[in-house]
Protein backbone atom coordinates (compact mmCIF):
# COMPACT_ATOMS: atom_id res chain seq x y z
CA UNK A 1 0.00 0.00 0.00
CA UNK A 2 1.08 3.44 -0.67
CA UNK A 3 1.85 6.11 2.22
CA UNK A 4 -0.84 8.51 2.69
CA UNK A 5 -0.55 11.95 1.43
CA UNK A 6 0.42 14.46 3.26
CA UNK A 7 -2.48 16.44 4.32
CA UNK A 8 -2.61 20.18 2.63
CA UNK A 9 -3.84 22.80 5.25
CA UNK A 10 -6.84 24.94 4.60
CA UNK A 11 -6.02 27.77 2.60
CA UNK A 12 -5.86 31.18 4.77
CA UNK A 13 -8.43 33.87 3.74
CA UNK A 14 -5.16 36.35 4.18
CA UNK A 15 -1.33 35.68 4.53
CA UNK A 16 0.40 38.64 6.45
CA UNK A 17 4.34 39.23 6.07
CA UNK A 18 6.74 40.95 8.36
CA UNK A 19 8.28 43.66 6.21
CA UNK A 20 12.06 43.96 7.21
CA UNK A 21 14.00 40.47 5.82
CA UNK A 22 10.81 39.05 4.48
CA UNK A 23 8.67 40.77 2.41
CA UNK A 24 11.45 43.53 1.77
CA UNK A 25 15.24 42.71 0.91
CA UNK A 26 15.95 46.62 3.63
CA UNK A 27 19.16 45.89 4.20
CA UNK A 28 20.74 47.75 1.87
CA UNK A 29 19.47 50.89 3.00
CA UNK A 30 19.25 49.93 6.64
CA UNK A 31 23.06 49.22 6.26
CA UNK A 32 24.03 52.36 4.24
CA UNK A 33 22.75 54.56 7.18
CA UNK A 34 24.71 52.92 9.50
CA UNK A 35 28.16 53.41 7.22
CA UNK A 36 27.26 57.09 6.99
CA UNK A 37 27.18 57.08 11.16
CA UNK A 38 30.33 55.40 10.70
CA UNK A 39 31.75 57.66 8.16
CA UNK A 40 30.93 60.72 10.92
CA UNK A 41 32.95 58.80 13.10
CA UNK A 42 36.43 58.88 11.21
CA UNK A 43 35.35 54.42 9.93
CA UNK A 44 35.54 53.23 7.13
CA UNK A 45 32.24 51.12 6.21
CA UNK A 46 31.57 48.05 7.03
CA UNK A 47 30.13 45.30 4.08
CA UNK A 48 26.61 44.06 3.69
CA UNK A 49 26.72 40.74 4.76
CA UNK A 50 27.97 42.20 7.97
CA UNK A 51 24.32 44.00 8.79
CA UNK A 52 21.91 41.37 7.05
CA UNK A 53 21.74 39.14 10.80
CA UNK A 54 20.83 42.62 12.40
CA UNK A 55 18.77 44.68 9.90
CA UNK A 56 15.81 43.70 11.79
CA UNK A 57 16.36 44.81 15.16
CA UNK A 58 16.38 48.62 14.43
CA UNK A 59 18.33 51.25 15.35
CA UNK A 60 20.03 48.84 17.87
CA UNK A 61 20.99 46.27 16.02
CA UNK A 62 22.31 48.26 12.90
CA UNK A 63 24.53 50.82 15.50
CA UNK A 64 25.35 47.76 17.48
CA UNK A 65 26.98 46.61 14.65
CA UNK A 66 28.70 49.54 13.39
CA UNK A 67 29.47 51.55 16.29
CA UNK A 68 29.92 48.35 19.01
CA UNK A 69 27.26 50.42 21.16
CA UNK A 70 24.39 49.51 23.21
CA UNK A 71 21.34 51.92 23.70
CA UNK A 72 22.68 52.51 27.36
CA UNK A 73 25.66 54.29 25.80
CA UNK A 74 25.68 58.10 26.21
CA UNK A 75 26.12 58.73 22.54
CA UNK A 76 23.37 56.29 21.98
CA UNK A 77 20.36 58.81 21.38
CA UNK A 78 22.59 61.00 19.13
CA UNK A 79 23.36 58.46 16.97
CA UNK A 80 20.33 56.85 16.51
CA UNK A 81 18.77 60.08 15.66
CA UNK A 82 21.38 60.74 12.92
CA UNK A 83 20.79 57.54 11.81
CA UNK A 84 17.15 57.23 11.28
CA UNK A 85 17.15 61.19 9.72
CA UNK A 86 19.24 59.32 7.16
CA UNK A 87 17.72 56.48 6.47
CA UNK A 88 14.53 58.18 6.43
CA UNK A 89 15.52 60.04 3.15
CA UNK A 90 17.00 56.71 1.64
CA UNK A 91 15.14 53.87 2.52
CA UNK A 92 13.65 53.33 -0.77
CA UNK A 93 17.48 53.36 -2.53
CA UNK A 94 18.35 49.93 -2.72
CA UNK A 95 15.63 48.30 -1.12
CA UNK A 96 13.56 46.00 -2.89
CA UNK A 97 11.12 42.55 -2.74
CA UNK A 98 12.85 39.49 -2.17
CA UNK A 99 13.16 37.58 -5.19
CA UNK A 100 10.08 35.31 -6.03
CA UNK A 101 7.77 37.86 -4.73
CA UNK A 102 6.47 39.25 -7.98
CA UNK A 103 5.18 36.13 -8.63
CA UNK A 104 3.87 34.85 -5.05
CA UNK A 105 1.81 38.35 -4.66
CA UNK A 106 0.38 37.36 -8.42
CA UNK A 107 -0.53 34.04 -7.25
CA UNK A 108 -2.15 35.10 -4.22
CA UNK A 109 -4.24 37.57 -6.62
CA UNK A 110 -5.12 34.39 -8.53
CA UNK A 111 -6.05 32.31 -5.94
CA UNK A 112 -8.06 34.77 -3.63
CA UNK A 113 -6.24 35.21 -0.94
CA UNK A 114 -5.33 38.34 0.23
CA UNK A 115 -1.66 39.58 1.76
CA UNK A 116 -0.79 43.05 4.08
CA UNK A 117 2.14 43.41 6.27
CA UNK A 118 2.58 43.68 10.23
CA UNK A 119 5.76 45.07 11.06
CA UNK A 120 7.60 46.38 13.95
CA UNK A 121 9.20 49.58 12.11
CA UNK A 122 7.44 52.91 13.05
CA UNK A 123 4.69 54.08 10.32
CA UNK A 124 6.96 57.57 9.26
CA UNK A 125 9.51 54.54 7.80
CA UNK A 126 6.47 52.00 6.77
CA UNK A 127 3.98 53.47 4.52
CA UNK A 128 6.86 55.61 2.57
CA UNK A 129 8.39 52.69 1.68
CA UNK A 130 5.17 50.82 1.00
CA UNK A 131 4.69 53.79 -1.28
CA UNK A 132 7.78 53.91 -3.08
CA UNK A 133 7.90 50.01 -3.83
CA UNK A 134 4.07 50.40 -4.68
CA UNK A 135 3.22 47.62 -2.35
CA UNK A 136 0.45 49.83 -0.24
CA UNK A 137 -2.44 49.57 -3.31
CA UNK A 138 -2.59 45.73 -3.36
CA UNK A 139 -1.99 45.11 0.74
CA UNK A 140 -5.09 44.06 2.26
CA UNK A 141 -3.60 45.87 5.53
CA UNK A 142 -0.49 47.57 6.60
CA UNK A 143 0.30 48.03 10.33
CA UNK A 144 3.18 49.47 11.96
CA UNK A 145 4.32 48.73 15.79
CA UNK A 146 3.60 52.13 16.95
CA UNK A 147 -0.22 52.17 15.69
CA UNK A 148 -1.12 49.47 19.10
CA UNK A 149 -0.04 49.30 22.44
CA UNK A 150 2.23 46.66 22.18
CA UNK A 151 4.65 45.80 19.57
CA UNK A 152 5.56 41.99 18.61
CA UNK A 153 6.06 39.50 20.20
CA UNK A 154 2.72 40.66 21.13
CA UNK A 155 -0.57 39.82 18.84
CA UNK A 156 -1.61 43.21 19.27
CA UNK A 157 -0.62 44.86 15.79
CA UNK A 158 -1.95 41.05 13.88
CA UNK A 159 -5.17 41.78 15.48
CA UNK A 160 -5.58 45.07 14.09
CA UNK A 161 -4.28 44.10 10.81
CA UNK A 162 -7.10 41.19 10.61
CA UNK A 163 -9.41 43.86 11.43
CA UNK A 164 -8.76 45.71 8.91
CA UNK A 165 -8.82 43.31 6.27
CA UNK A 166 -11.66 41.95 7.61
CA UNK A 167 -10.83 38.36 7.98
CA UNK A 168 -10.56 36.53 11.85
CA UNK A 169 -7.28 35.07 12.88
CA UNK A 170 -7.63 31.69 12.23
CA UNK A 171 -8.12 31.60 8.74
CA UNK A 172 -5.10 33.77 8.34
CA UNK A 173 -1.34 33.24 8.17
CA UNK A 174 1.41 35.22 9.39
CA UNK A 175 5.41 35.70 7.95
CA UNK A 176 8.23 36.03 9.26
CA UNK A 177 11.59 36.06 9.31
CA UNK A 178 12.48 35.82 13.40
CA UNK A 179 11.26 34.06 16.12
CA UNK A 180 8.84 37.18 17.76
CA UNK A 181 6.84 36.57 14.45
CA UNK A 182 6.37 33.65 15.02
CA UNK A 183 5.47 34.13 18.76
CA UNK A 184 3.30 37.22 17.13
CA UNK A 185 1.16 35.22 15.40
CA UNK A 186 0.40 32.37 17.75
CA UNK A 187 -0.42 34.21 19.80
CA UNK A 188 -2.85 35.69 17.32
CA UNK A 189 -4.26 32.38 17.02
CA UNK A 190 -2.51 32.06 13.32
CA UNK A 191 -0.66 29.51 11.07
CA UNK A 192 2.72 30.62 10.82
CA UNK A 193 5.32 30.35 8.51
CA UNK A 194 9.11 30.73 9.16
CA UNK A 195 11.05 32.61 5.79
CA UNK A 196 14.01 31.18 5.90
CA UNK A 197 15.00 33.48 3.11
CA UNK A 198 14.95 36.57 5.75
CA UNK A 199 17.62 37.81 8.46
CA UNK A 200 16.75 34.97 10.91
CA UNK A 201 17.98 37.02 13.97
CA UNK A 202 19.71 35.90 16.74
CA UNK A 203 17.71 32.25 17.51
CA UNK A 204 18.17 29.57 14.87
CA UNK A 205 15.03 29.00 12.58
CA UNK A 206 14.29 25.53 13.39
CA UNK A 207 13.83 26.40 17.43
CA UNK A 208 11.11 28.74 16.87
CA UNK A 209 8.20 26.49 16.43
CA UNK A 210 6.83 27.43 13.10
CA UNK A 211 4.06 25.80 11.63
CA UNK A 212 5.95 26.07 8.09
CA UNK A 213 9.36 26.90 6.96
CA UNK A 214 9.87 27.77 3.47
CA UNK A 215 12.98 28.44 1.83
CA UNK A 216 11.68 30.78 -0.74
CA UNK A 217 8.63 32.79 -1.26
CA UNK A 218 7.39 31.06 -3.75
CA UNK A 219 6.91 27.96 -1.73
CA UNK A 220 4.06 29.65 -0.31
CA UNK A 221 2.11 28.91 -3.73
CA UNK A 222 2.42 25.15 -2.79
CA UNK A 223 0.73 25.42 0.76
CA UNK A 224 -1.84 26.89 -0.62
CA UNK A 225 -2.31 25.50 -4.21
Amino acid sequence: MSPSPIPRPPSPLAIFFDLDGTLVDTAPDLGGAANYIRGTQGLGPLPLSDYRPVASAGARGLLGKALGITPDHADFPRHRDAFLAHYAEHLADSSGLFDGFTETLAGFAQSGVQWGVMTNKPKQYTNPLMAALKLDKDACAIVSADEVPKAKPAPDGLLLACERAGVAPEHCWYVGDDKRDIDAGRAAGMKTVAAAWGYEGEHPLVTWGADFICAHPTDLLKLIA
